[in-house]
């Protein structure tokens, strides 16, 4: 899996540091599916279907990245990722799991229970 990795040196006495961060969304998405690629037309063809705990895990593993403040927000931005993908959330249009979202259905699945 690719992810990001970036190396600082300071040239004055020519150390370094070596940060990796976590991979980028589409490719946790990817992974979680266990597909080679996401939908080349998102809107006609769908490449797969994830949980709303498959999507909180993603979220959790990218909310050291994320500008989102609630758990409910990294979900959110996960199932954004989602639209352009061609991948649907608990069987909906991720938009549609989002608007579900907001009217708070999904509470005790993001909360493990």
């Amino acid at each position: 899996m690719k992810v990001p990795v970036k190396v600082v040196v300071d040239v004055d006495d020519k150390s370094f540091d070596v940060e990796v961060g976590t991979p980028t969304t589409s490719a946790l998405i990817v992974k979680e599916l266990g597909v080679e690629k996401g939908s080349g037309t998102p809107k006609a063809t769908k490449v797969g279907n994830l949980s709303p705990q498959q999507i909180l895990r993603i979220a959790e593993m990218k909310r050291t990245d994320s500008y989102a403040k609630t758990v409910v927000a990294a979900v959110k931005e996960v199932a954004g990722a989602c639209v352009s993908m061609g991948v649907t959330v608990d069987s909906k249009e991720p938009k549609e799991f989002i608007k579900d979202l907001d009217k708070g259905l999904y509470e005790k699945a993001l909360k493990g229970e």
